[in-house]
């Protein structure tokens, strides 16, 4: 699939033209000629023969910015100043600050914000160690880990280099929950290493976001650490993606006319993200599921299956393939109601399209290029949805990961639960109302202004619900806190 002109490609060029009439209309012409998209043009400075102008526009790719530019070189009297990268300049000095709450303006604020007046609230939690849920930032507070093997799009590229992603993640929490959250890049790939290194930051924190951590170590990195802390682990790899597909599928099948439990489904990849697609497929109500990776249908007589080499290879041939078939995506998506892919670009073909049931659902969620041509696909398929964002139907996790922890830190939970994740996809798929939804429109977009908050209350009641407990009393910001005994 040809990439076309994007914004996360967007470069302003700072040039000098002669104030002839057709000197502006020269220059975009030649611009939309080598393939560009001019979105601004902002005089920034004007004599009687020359003025000073500031070009925007999108592009493929880099390269294709800088043969761009060089072309515009061309034009008679043109003078080519700064090009400045959109994206990197969005990124200078990185995208996150610290600031404090609270002014220290006199030696009295001082006093109560750190020594001596600190000391008092240090001795409370010391008592009480709940109390640091009210007196600290661990009330609001998420930490955005990874080792950077998993990078989406980029796969193991480290930590430093991870590192403006995980800035990102970081913007979406604050930005769709208001949850501080920091990025924490461990240079170490060790399981053991991860898992010590997250427990000893725990204390500060409400909850864990593991980020881009790749398979298979993720799964018992996230294990361990669900087992060994009392705040909620949550893989966003795995279980963010899980719930907008389930949400999305929940959503295309209504379109459709189908019901989960009764339609065939081949998932692609056997990673993360598709081992924890299938889990919550499954405890959603699947039941007729077929696997496949790049060695084809995942089935209980395969050798790395037997051999005991990949036990979550194992751990999907137990419970899906019913009919312990074998063979390759071609023959699992054959007559199927439902493709859903998180593997590799261009591996699904129109004629497998086209030999799937009718009324077909095609979810080619690989990233940046997914497993078809989503135009491809639409030729046969009802309703199709892809990772990105410049087609519709876009599943995405920032859907969900902000309200799912905010709801987990207003119910103070302790865990992240299947069911959890479950009332995160059914809400998210309720925020489609029958008079809105479409084959094109069968998730929300992330700027629907009830989506966190929607996400969060069922959230935060199946947390309750399982823990049977009144909601907790979250602190008024402007309130005056408890006081310790003096007794």
């Amino acid at each position: 699939m040809a990439a076309a002109p994007s914004i996360a490609n967007s470069v302003t060029v700072r040039l000098v033209l002669p104030a002839r009439p057709t000197a502006v209309s020269e220059m975009t012409s030649l611009i939309e000629e080598a393939g560009g998209v001019v979105t601004g043009l902002d005089v920034t400075g004007s004599g009687h023969a020359r003025m000073r102008v500031d070009l925007t526009m999108l592009t493929r790719d880099p390269d294709h910015a800088d043969a761009i530019v060089e072309t515009m070189r061309t034009v008679e009297g043109v003078e080519i100043g700064r090009v400045s990268d959109r994206t990197f300049l969005m990124h200078l000095g990185g995208k996150l600050t610290v600031e404090s709450k609270v002014p220290i303006r006199t030696r009295d604020d001082l006093s109560l914000i750190y020594t001596p007046g600190v000391a008092r609230v240090c001795e409370a939690i010391a008592r009480n160690p709940e109390d640091a849920r009210r007196l600290t930032i661990k009330r609001n507070t998420v930490a955005v880990v990874t080792d950077g093997t998993a990078v989406l799009g980029l796969g193991d590229i480290g930590p430093l280099a991870a590192l403006p992603v995980m800035e990102g993640k970081a913007a979406l929490f604050k930005r769709f929950a208001d949850i501080d959250a920091f990025p924490l890049c461990l240079d170490t790939t060790d399981v053991e290493e991860i898992i010590r290194t997250v427990k000893a930051i725990a204390p500060g924190f409400a909850g864990i976001n593991l980020e881009d951590i790749s398979a298979p170590r993720c799964f018992e990195i996230e294990a361990r650490l669900r087992e060994e802390l009392d705040i909620p682990v949550f893989h966003d790899d795995q279980h963010g993606t899980a719930i907008v597909a389930l949400a999305a599928l929940r959503n295309a099948l209504r379109v459709v006319g189908k019901q989960l439990e009764d339609v065939r489904l081949v998932m692609s990849g056997a990673g993360a993200a598709g081992t924890a697609i299938l889990k919550l497929l499954l405890h959603a109500g699947a039941r007729h599921v077929v696997v496949t990776d790049v060695d084809g249908i995942v089935h209980r007589q395969r050798a790395d299956v037997r051999s005991g080499d990949h036990p979550n290879h194992a751990w999907i041939a137990e419970h899906t393939n019913a009919d312990d078939v074998a063979g390759t995506l071609s023959d699992a998506v054959r007559g199927a109601d439902v493709f859903l892919g998180v593997s590799a670009p261009n591996i699904l073909t129109e004629a497998d399209v086209a030999s799937m049931a009718p009324d077909s659902v095609v979810f080619a969620m690989a990233n940046p290029t997914p497993e078809i041509d989503p135009d491809l696909a639409a030729r046969h398929a009802a309703v199709v949805a892809t990772g990105r964002s410049d087609f519709a139907n876009q599943i995405n996790n920032v859907l969900v990961f902000p309200g799912v922890f905010r709801g987990l830190i207003d119910a103070a939970s302790k865990h992240v639960t299947m069911d959890v994740l479950l009332a995160a996809a059914d809400a998210l798929s309720a925020v489609v109302t029958d008079d809105e939804l479409n084959a094109t429109y069968i998730i929300p977009s992330v700027f629907h202004p009830d989506v966190s908050t929607v996400v969060a209350d069922a959230v935060r009641k199946a947390v309750l619900a399982a823990t049977s407990e009144e909601p907790p009393v979250l602190p008024d910001p402007n309130a005056r806190p408890h006081l310790p005994d003096l007794g």
